[in-house]
């Protein structure tokens, strides 16, 4: 399961609401790259697709593929608004290490990707 802190649910509705999104979900996933091998992906998608699992808070739909829940479940996705930079960012109980960028991370499987270079 995923879940939304208060303030990503609050931000993702404006947002899909000032963008005329108000039907669609917020598809999470998972993907190689990254500094630290895998890298989070959030956008809008007009609803689930065969085999997605989908979760319901604060009115907020979100879909997640097969592939990605392995890397995503229990995670929870917060908005950050700071002087030095906010953002959505991805709490994540199955990352063992996360890259300075916090984009990206390694699971306790291995994958890894290059050094960062910031």
């Amino acid at each position: 399961m995923i879940t939304l802190t208060a303030s990503a649910t609050e931000m993702l509705n404006k947002v899909m609401t000032d963008k005329g999104l108000t039907d669609y979900s917020l598809r999470v996933f998972v993907s190689g790259g990254g500094c630290s091998g895998l890298s989070y992906g959030m956008t809008f998608a007009e609803g689930p697709e065969l085999g997605d699992q989908t979760f319901e808070t604060g009115g907020v739909t979100v879909v997640v593929d097969p592939g990605s829940i392995a890397y995503l479940d229990g995670a929870e996705i917060d908005y950050i608004d700071s002087l030095m930079g906010g953002g959505f960012r991805i709490e994540n109980p199955n990352a063992v290490r996360t890259c300075a960028c916090g984009s990206s991370f390694q699971t306790s499987a291995g994958e890894q990707g290059t050094p960062c270079h910031n």
